[in-house]
């Protein structure tokens, strides 16, 4: 499967993540099949200027075929497309927890893999206001990707599945490769469950140093906003080292907050437990 020539379906094309990757693969060099249910989807598919074509046309002749789905959704879908698919094509899906959770439907001939953006870093060096204005990524800010492949897959496969990972997300600075499990464990657990609930946390701060403490606004957001950035250097960078006056606030902090038995979302049983609530099931076990 030569990666510089490939015949892409995208099932979900008129969704967000959908419209995001069908943007880039539209500027490539690939030949592209956009498949669409929704009215509205297809609405916001043919006001791109990408044309529709039935899944079960677009399927069959596809070298990659991408499931741009809901995760709830990907079961059905994957039981619905993969008996469509050709030998030796490419299942790839945008988040690793059905794949994880075994809910994707399997054929021998054809490859499993999952791939997932890790947007622009916050130490991202941008030189550009498009780069500036791409927080996201997949438009002008580099980003990495972290994908997971068959461990039986060919090299001309995995080498295949890179050349559309990278352009569904461009522009990709690195596509670093770990098992499904490694990337569950990066997203949920790292970026979801920790990351992500402490920005929430944080906003939550924000709210009450401003409504209940009664500090201006403006005032709040700029000390936070100059502060978050230092705290993320420090402690991920080591670029300064914290004063001796701010360890004992961090670790007050880590006393009034921080439950002593945290590191248990780290254990499997818990990564299949927050799966499961993910993906609206009983359990996410093998």
């Amino acid at each position: 499967m030569p990666a510089e020539a490939l015949t892409v379906a995208v099932i979900g094309a008129g969704g967000k993540m959908g419209m995001r990757v069908s943007a880039n693969l539209q500027k490539s060099a690939h030949t592209v099949f956009y498949s669409e249910n929704s009215p509205a989807g297809q609405e916001r598919v043919r006001a791109a200027g990408r044309e529709i074509t039935g899944t079960d046309e677009a399927v069959p002749d596809a070298d990659v075929v991408i499931l741009a789905v809901p995760d709830t959704a990907l079961g059905a879908v994957s039981e619905a497309v993969v008996p469509w698919m050709k030998a030796g094509s490419i299942l790839l899906t945008l988040d690793p927890a059905a794949a994880y959770a075994g809910l994707l439907a399997r054929r021998a001939d054809v490859t499993q893999a999952v791939a997932h953006p890790c947007h622009p870093s916050v130490f991202l060096e941008r030189t550009t206001m498009e780069e500036w204005a791409d927080t996201f990524g997949g438009q002008a800010a580099p980003q990495n990707v972290v994908a997971a492949i068959d461990e039986d897959a060919p090299g001309e496969t995995k080498a295949a599945a890179e050349a559309v990972i990278r352009v569904i997300y461009a522009p990709v600075i690195d596509v670093h490769w770990v098992t499904v499990k490694q990337l569950a464990v990066l997203e949920p657990t790292l970026v979801e469950t920790v990351a992500c609930m402490i920005g929430t946390l944080l906003n939550e701060a924000l709210h009450e140093t401003v409504h209940t403490v009664g500090v201006p606004e403006e005032a709040a957001k700029a000390m936070l906003f100059g502060h978050v950035q230092i705290a993320l250097t420090n402690a991920l960078r080591g670029s300064n080292p914290f004063s001796e006056a701010c360890e004992i606030a961090i670790q007050y902090g880590r006393d009034t907050i921080i439950r002593e038995d945290w590191k248990k979302i780290f254990d499997d049983a818990e990564l299949d437990k927050v799966i499961a609530r993910m993906l609206k099931l009983e359990s996410a076990a093998d």
